[in-house]
């Protein structure tokens, strides 16, 4: 009864950082630092005209319109040491619950004070992702090893998908309240840029807010799993020597490193169609930013829906299985991208439903395999290398996405080059071996695989 309160409390992370996730990273933010970044580049620039003036980003000529995918680039590089030290120092914590709400409430801070980014100042605008992605990577990487604490081997993949699905319903929701904010503005008595900006310090108080309910309701966690000589170890281990010593020991585990490896690549690839999805409807294919926002609206609630499908469907073919095939949809989806033509909203909003469908489904049992294949007690230790590669903290996608069009000024070939990704991704995730590898880490095979 205890496990099912505390799987009901760690539930609403999810709910309140994909305020962020959608709202913010996903929809208003990429496009909106592009347009400010623009502005200051070409402050006379007509409509429908692409700025090929570059901006100074730490030192380097970029393209305004490649700014933010280089941005997301920076802030994932800048994040990976923090994010695997930060892992190894949770899983030496007896209350990770404040380590989840000091990181969160430190991105929500950086979140609400994106209101003050306007006019040509998109180098606060900068500073202020690089935190918000960092801390809400960081606080993810906590989140995600306390699921090993308040799930058994059998239920993880159920708990993972209805965490993902809450998110995906408490974003959709938060998204449909800026949806009027947005297209009301008028009404409301407000500027169209002053309800951009309301809309993303929305976003900054909702992950705030809401982050209150998994640390209060997660203050009795269960203790980890260690034996004497590994509690004993932990204490004399420096932070930095543990994590020089995972390394090291992810030799040990070869399943471990080659899902990893696995979902370096397909992650990457959902997370970029993910991040610039929005970026690529305004810019090349044309679409309204209400047009973008209702399409992300049903894109979150289809999301909904598909992680509660997968669940159940994982239940039945297994975990990897499932993911294979939501692997196959996203190279579906990619590729009809590149063919998607301009200005036709309808298919766009076909496009999003697909999205939806698998969004949730995939990244959702990705977390809960990967949990099956974690040595006890190590649980944020080793899901700070999974949250290295996770929303937020993508960078071979977005770096691939920014060079691409930073050379080609295009947004289609941008986008098609993600294939590669689900490619490589599927391949590498069709050669591991779960039975295998849960045994190596020495957890309790689950019924269904």
């Amino acid at each position: 009864m205890k496990s099912t309160r505390q799987q009901r409390a760690w539930y609403w992370y999810d709910w309140a950082n994909s305020a962020y996730v959608t709202t913010t990273a996903t929809v208003i933010l990429g496009p909106y630092l592009t347009s400010i970044a623009t502005r200051a580049a070409c402050p006379d620039l007509s409509a429908g005209e692409v700025c090929s003036t570059p901006v100074n980003l730490l030192g380097f000529a970029v393209l305004p319109g490649a700014v933010h995918p280089f941005l997301v680039t920076i802030s994932t590089i800048l994040s990976l040491v923090a994010l695997l030290i930060i892992g190894v120092i949770a899983d030496r914590s007896k209350h990770p619950q404040w380590w989840l709400g000091g990181l969160a409430w430190v991105g929500a801070a950086a979140a609400s004070a994106m209101f003050f980014v306007a006019d040509t100042n998109w180098q606060l605008g900068a500073v202020l992702m690089i935190v918000a992605n960092v801390c809400v990577g960081a606080s993810q990487v906590i989140y995600d090893g306390i699921l090993v604490r308040i799930a058994q081997p059998d239920d993880r993949d159920r708990v993972s998908s209805r965490g993902w699905a809450l998110g995906y319903l408490g974003g959709g929701l938060l998204l449909a309240i800026n949806l009027v904010t947005m297209t009301a503005y008028e009404s409301l008595g407000i500027s169209y840029g002053l309800a951009i900006r309301l809309s993303l310090l929305s976003a900054g108080l909702w992950w705030g807010l809401f982050t209150l309910i998994p640390v209060i309701g997660l203050r009795s966690l269960p203790p980890r799993a260690l034996d004497g000589l590994q509690a004993r170890a932990t204490v004399r281990t420096n932070p930095v020597r543990q994590l020089a010593n995972t390394f090291a020991d992810l030799r040990n585990y070869p399943q471990t490193l080659l899902f990893l490896a696995a979902y370096l690549f397909y992650n990457d690839g959902i997370q970029t169609v993910i991040g610039q999805s929005s970026l690529y409807a305004q810019s090349e294919l044309q679409m309204s930013t209400s047009q973008v926002m209702i399409t992300f609206l049903l894109t979150q609630f289809v999301a909904f829906g598909g992680a509660l499908l997968f669940g159940r469907v994982a239940g039945v073919l297994g975990a990897k299985r499932t993911v294979l095939i939501g692997i196959v949809i996203w190279f579906a989806v990619v590729a009809v991208a590149f063919f998607l033509p301009a200005g036709v909203f309808v298919a766009l909003l076909a496009l999003g439903a697909a999205i939806g469908l698998v969004m949730g489904g995939t990244q959702a049992l990705s977390r809960s395999m990967y949990s099956q294949l974690v040595p006890k007690g190590r649980e944020a230790e080793y899901f700070s290398f999974y949250q290295a590669m996770e929303r937020g903290t993508s960078w071979l996608g977005t770096l691939s996405f920014a060079l691409v069009f930073q050379f080609s000024q295009s947004y289609r070939l941008a986008i098609l080059a993600l294939v590669v990704f689900f490619l490589v991704g599927g391949l590498l995730l069709t050669r591991v071996d779960m039975r295998k590898g849960i045994l190596e880490a020495g957890n309790v095979l689950p019924k269904v695989l």
